[in-house]
């Protein structure tokens, strides 16, 4: 059972990754995933926001919660390094 040290690992995983690429698999239900490359802007107490860009020059800013990750509701993978971030 995950408790709020997982929580807290987490986000500090992430506030070490803000600026760095990211590949983010996103599950959006029915057997649908979504792959995109972004880059973690920001860090805030609940939720962190990833910057995505695409072919037409166009930015979208999304926000997801920790419980995100905790729950692999979303997978990062950092790019530069293919480091995974997850509670083990």
């Amino acid at each position: 059972m995950a408790d709020k040290s997982d929580l807290l690992e987490i986000k500090r995983c992430i506030e070490g990754c803000i600026g760095e690429r990211v590949q983010l698999k996103s599950n959006k239900g029915r057997k649908k995933t979504v792959i995109r490359e972004g880059i973690i802007e920001n860090t805030y107490p609940n939720i962190f926001t990833v910057r995505f860009e695409n072919e037409y020059e166009m930015t979208r800013r999304v926000s997801y919660s920790y419980i995100d990750v905790l729950t692999n509701a979303i997978e990062l993978v950092v790019c530069s390094d293919n480091r995974r971030i997850h509670v083990s």
